[in-house]
């Protein structure tokens, strides 16, 4: 592991790192923010967080708002990359922003040319965990998960999709249902194949139709999001949980956007959520 950078913040270390990772055949840039508690000497808890389409580690570690309420709450904050990136990575061929380097949508692609290189789910759940345990302070046993649009599709489908992984789930905007809108069929089409069984396996409402289950989600989404009625369908998400029994806190915000300025909003709340329910 190489480090890219450390910067001292609010008594506590935000770092950005680089390894070569062995899902995804590149090397690969993540941030980590270790709160002040670890002088304490003892693990503390961990909150991943999946970034949207075109983003990097940059993103949230740069505009998210995280640090104070993560110094505040004792919890180390993970922030990967959202797809693998280099010259000899695949691209989207329409030259487009939503699918390809920036757009790994959290799967293991099965397709090529995409198979070699786009394998984020194998490098969320079992690689970088890995070398978080080695490196960093953290309690593995105590993980919650969040993330935004594209990396709220992530947080959710990977939490339903590794029962008790994940002690705490939320999502900013998060597309709930790929299958069914633009952004997640191209992906999906291009990843995993023509529309079929595995579709349902990368897709939050199929996954809480089929069975999969969470015992509490929190989500916030924004009125004013663009993409809102299209692209991210929350009431479908909203009644895949009332039909299963999910304990959903759907929080619907006036005026706020999609972008950052909505996610930083809101970010203390949902870091304070998740302490509740990885203490101890």
């Amino acid at each position: 592991m190489e480090t890219v950078s450390e910067t001292r913040s609010h008594g506590g270390v935000q770092g950005v790192y680089r390894h070569a990772s062995t899902s995804t055949n590149t090397d690969m840039v993540y941030s980590v923010f270790v709160p002040p508690q670890v002088a304490l000497g003892r693990p503390l808890p961990v909150l991943w967080y999946l970034s949207g389409l075109t983003c990097t580690h940059a993103n949230v570690t740069e505009k998210g708002e995280f640090r104070a309420a993560c110094a505040e709450q004792g919890i180390i904050f993970v922030a990967p990359d959202t797809s693998p990136r280099g010259p000899d990575v695949p691209d989207d061929p329409e030259g487009l922003w939503d699918f390809g380097q920036g757009a790994g949508f959290y799967l293991d692609a099965t397709e090529e040319p995409w198979s070699r290189h786009f394998n984020m789910a194998t490098y969320i759940v079992d690689e970088l965990p890995l070398l978080i345990a080695e490196h960093f302070p953290a309690d593995m046993m105590r993980q919650g998960i969040t993330g935004h649009s594209m990396g709220g599709h992530g947080a959710l489908t990977l939490a339903l999709r590794n029962p008790g992984l994940f002690r705490s789930v939320s999502a900013f905007a998060p597309i709930v249902a790929p299958g069914l809108v633009p952004w997640g069929r191209k992906a999906l089409r291009h990843y995993l194949g023509e529309l079929g069984p595995a579709w349902r396996q990368h897709d939050t409402v199929a996954l809480i139709e089929d069975g999969a289950r969470v015992g509490e989600l929190l989500v916030d989404v924004g009125e004013a999001d663009p993409f809102l009625e299209k692209e991210l369908r929350p009431e479908l998400l909203e009644s895949a949980c009332d039909l299963a029994g999910i304990d959903l806190t759907l929080r619907r915000h006036a005026g706020y956007d999609h972008s950052y300025y909505f996610i930083s909003t809101f970010m203390a709340d949902h870091v304070r959520w998740h302490a509740q329910r990885l203490a101890g």
